[in-house]
């Protein structure tokens, strides 16, 4: 029930997605992050297998950080490009494959804001817009509706807001809360959460 989506707008993307940790029927927490600050100006959203997707000690988020931190002397527009090919390549070559969809956007000063596409199969396309998960069935067509290429960040979040209504509204098992960052000129950086379930600590019996 997971729900990944990402919109570029005029120099800036927005890459929003549902804070659900799930296993089968059981909830364990609705707020964790599943947005990965990748550097100053790179967001990577992911959707799939919890053991997979976990960023802090997965193997591709160490592989990630290992290339950004041997990619540096490489210009800026070059290594937004060369960024999400890695994780292509990483997705085919690696010998035990991962079960994670990934929504990867970042800024650069020669290119202005970029969204990539990658799935568990290693297809890798560069988008305006893009959603994973069960929330994409709602998400998409409202996106479809209604983006323009030219939004203002106001605009973009009104339509993010759109998405996670539409989500909450029709999705049997709907995520109750949602995390939103964004990356333009500025940096990588959160900018909203969406919460209609705070969470909650049980006490022990």
């Amino acid at each position: 029930m997971e729900c990944v989506l990402g919109i570029v707008g005029k120099g800036f993307a927005i890459v929003g997605a549902d804070t659900s940790a799930v296993h089968s029927i059981l909830l364990h927490k609705n707020n964790e992050d599943k947005i990965m600050l990748l550097d100053s100006h790179k967001l990577v959203a992911a959707s799939g297998e919890p053991g997979d997707r976990y960023f802090p000690d997965s193997p591709l988020s160490l592989s990630l950080y290992m290339f950004m931190i041997f990619s540096r002397l490489i210009i800026d527009g070059q290594k937004s490009k060369i960024c999400p090919c890695f994780c292509f390549g990483f997705a085919v070559f690696d010998q035990n494959p991962y079960s994670v969809n990934i929504l990867m956007a970042g800024y650069d000063n020669e290119s202005g804001a970029s969204l990539y596409y990658i799935d568990y199969i290693a297809t890798l396309h560069k988008v305006d817009k893009g959603a994973f998960g069960y929330g994409s069935y709602f998400s998409l067509s409202t996106m479809d509706r209604h983006y323009r290429s030219d939004m203002s960040v106001e605009e973009a979040i009104e339509l993010v807001d759109k998405c996670i209504l539409e989500i909450r509204s029709r999705l049997v098992v709907a995520p109750p809360n949602f995390v939103i960052k964004i990356v333009d000129k500025d940096g990588a950086r959160d900018y909203a959460w969406r919460q209609s379930v705070q969470d909650v600590t049980t006490a022990a019996v």
